[in-house]
């Protein structure tokens, strides 16, 4: 049986290239959607059995539409698919349960594997990006204390650094210097009790920031 697939991504050219990738494979494209609210409604329509989402995409944006899912339709897997190799897409990618998450560079073959490895259960793959990540988040989830109070000013720098904003950007978002974003970091770091901005991501989208 073939393993049917949506594809939500808003360059025609990746859509119909990703399309022709997986011809000849027992993987059925059953639809392709241009941005995220016709992602919602293809996915009601053809219940994929797999869903690749671009995370930039406009109206709802790939995230927005992975955790939807997820929530109104937990039988349709998520793979998110990104130009972005960014391990705060993929913290929260994760917290919001997509089963994997590959880069557009990736190959033929990666592709193919990680959509067959996904519907197998095998979640993250060893042929995505996820497996780099997951095992830091898990090593963590226990650690970390939910009952932490932030500040107004430190929930403003999670949250941009939640959302995969560099210090240059959260500093010209907040009007501060970058020094002042560091230290901003380096104190939320200790005060969370996590090592690095992808644990802090995931704290913030278990905690609802982002």
């Amino acid at each position: 049986m073939a393993i049917r697939v949506l594809i939500a991504d808003d360059h025609e050219v990746v859509r119909t290239g990703l399309t022709s990738l997986l011809e000849g494979t027992d993987i059925e494209v059953v639809a392709q959607v241009a941005n995220g609210a016709a992602a919602i409604e293809a996915a009601r329509q053809h219940l994929p059995d797999v869903a690749l989402l671009d995370i930039r995409m406009a109206e709802k944006d790939g995230l927005t539409v992975l955790e939807q899912l997820r929530g109104e339709l937990p039988q349709v897997l998520v793979v998110m698919l990104s130009t972005y190799d960014n391990p705060t897409y993929m913290a929260r990618a994760h917290a919001l349960g997509a089963s994997d998450y590959l880069l557009k560079g990736c190959t033929r073959e990666q592709l193919i594997n990680t959509i067959r490895a996904v519907v197998r259960g095998e979640s993250p793959s060893p042929h995505g990006e996820l497996l780099r990540v997951a095992g830091s988040m898990a090593k963590r989830q226990k650690q970390i204390d939910d009952d932490v109070t932030l500040t107004q000013r430190e929930t403003q720098v999670l949250r941009h650094l939640a959302l995969g904003l560099s210090n240059k950007e959260i500093g010209r978002s907040l009007t501060i210097s970058v020094e002042t974003v560091k230290e901003h970091v380096q104190h939320l770091l200790r005060k969370i009790n996590v090592n690095d901005r992808t644990q802090a991501a995931v704290w913030a989208v278990r905690k609802g920031l982002v």
